[in-house]
């Protein structure tokens, strides 16, 4: 048996954690069941193949993306490095010849003397220290054996409401309360009158929904999900009558405006996504409409009209773990330290977060196998946010999460730019980070 760490899946998280592990002297097989084996998604031979588009997005200094890239950078990202040898004009953005990206990334995999590359489908975890990098698409074999490792927590499908901040709430129209006044005032609720209610439904049901990928059909019909009830999306809910919404997601029982006085004709409820507080989910919003739409309609919403979308309602396939009851923040589970996760299996969402936690996932395989101690990432840090983020044992509804400035600790000043905000916030984070690198720098 090989004693070689063996990461499964040559996509972005996949290559980053065998790029991290060679980096540190330690030999890899990277298994990848292409060519041999397609997923519905992917067509190209070749390892990171983006799929969806060619951008991976933002990539100025003053926004989520570009800090996190920034991070990258620092941590010495092989997806960073082929992102600027492929570089395509796109204004603020990075977007890449998606072929030159592939084929970068795969020619300096494959001539790195460290790591193997392994062409056949994996269908049960292997023995030994491994990284799982399937991705959302990960086949029906693997799936069904990670199944068995992580028991219920396995989804595979992610049908997810907004996400907003709660800074960019009204407080002056939202109210904190639970339903009958039980518990703590654990949720924001958003009253309606009639005619805002009758306004939103209208604007609602017209509303235009995202066009399903060929891949999601099967697990998609026109009208939401085929089997669960539960994960409708909520503009289907609403087609099925004017008041369908308000013996649902919207049920105004139980709760008492205290600006009126009186029970509202409808409320929407806000959840904490977060236990810092500082982003919140509007429940039973799972949706399939175009991200344009969800800000025109939701923004109707009370206490929600100059609302900041961290996320957007998603309905699509998606095979991930339900990481805050499995990991660690160093991505290996809690009940057996030689697995990890990373990529979108894990709960992280976008091209970049992906790689990201590959790079992360890697690192702290690599200095676990060479005795060093455990690394955490500042919370300050984008990167080190988001391992806190799936690896927080207080969320109780986990639902995937991009990179986004409301997963970061607030500054202790009051700026009302935002983008100078944002740059502080940045800078204070890189700067964090520098600190653990340089220290990782004279461990090594």
């Amino acid at each position: 048996m090989s004693n070689k760490v063996k990461v499964i899946g040559a996509g972005l998280a996949g290559v980053e954690a065998a790029w991290q592990l060679s980096k540190a002297g330690i030999e890899t097989e990277l298994f990848e069941m292409k060519p041999k084996k397609f997923s519905p998604a992917h067509k190209y031979a070749g390892f990171a193949e983006l799929v969806c588009s060619n951008s991976l997005i933002a990539d100025w200094i003053d926004s989520a993306a570009g800090m996190l890239k920034e991070e990258m950078r620092r941590l010495g990202s092989l997806t960073m490095q082929a992102a600027e040898a492929s570089r395509v004009s796109a204004g603020g953005a990075l977007a890449v010849d998606r072929t030159k990206f592939s084929d970068y990334i795969t020619e300096k995999i494959k001539s790195d003397l460290n790591i193997t590359v392994i062409e056949q489908e994996v269908d049960q975890i292997p023995d030994g220290d491994v990284i799982i990098a399937t991705g959302p698409l990960t086949s029906d074999a693997l799936a069904q054996s990670i199944k068995n490792l992580c028991g219920e927590y396995l989804y595979f499908h992610d049908a997810a409401a907004p996400i907003v901040t709660f800074e960019s709430l009204d407080k002056d129209k939202v109210f904190f309360a639970s339903r009958y006044g039980k518990g703590e005032a654990d949720y924001i609720n958003c009253p309606m009158d009639k005619e805002e209610y009758l306004r939103f439904y209208n604007e609602l049901i017209n509303a235009e929904s995202a066009e399903l990928k060929e891949f999601d059909k099967q697990h998609f019909s026109k009208d939401g999900f085929k089997v669960y009830e539960g994960c409708m999306p909520v503009e289907v809910l609403a087609k099925r009558g004017e008041d369908t919404m308000r013996f649902g997601p919207l049920k105004p029982v139980g709760l008492t405006d205290p600006h009126t006085g009186h029970r509202p004709y409808a409320v929407v409820q806000l959840r904490a996504e977060n236990s810092a507080g500082t982003l919140y989910n509007l429940v039973g919003f799972q949706t399939n409409l175009k991200f344009a739409e969800q800000k025109r309609v939701f923004s109707l919403i009370p206490g929600l009209e100059n609302a900041e979308f961290m996320r957007y309602g998603v309905m699509h396939r998606n095979t991930f773990i339900n990481s805050p009851k499995l990991l660690t923040e160093q991505l290996n589970m809690r009940e057996n330290e030689h697995i990890y996760f990373a990529g979108q299996i894990t709960g992280v969402e976008g091209y970049i977060e992906s790689a990201a936690s590959g790079i992360f996932a890697g690192l702290c395989m690599s200095r676990r196998l060479k005795g060093l101690e455990k690394i955490s990432l500042p919370a300050t840090s984008m990167l080190g946010a988001l391992s806190k983020y799936i690896s927080d044992e207080t969320v109780e509804k986990f639902q995937p999460m991009g990179c986004n400035m409301g997963i970061l600790p607030e500054l202790s000043e009051r700026i009302r730019d935002k983008k100078l905000k944002y740059k502080m916030i940045a800078e204070r984070g890189l700067s964090d980070l520098d600190k653990i690198l340089e220290r990782i720098k004279t461990e090594v």
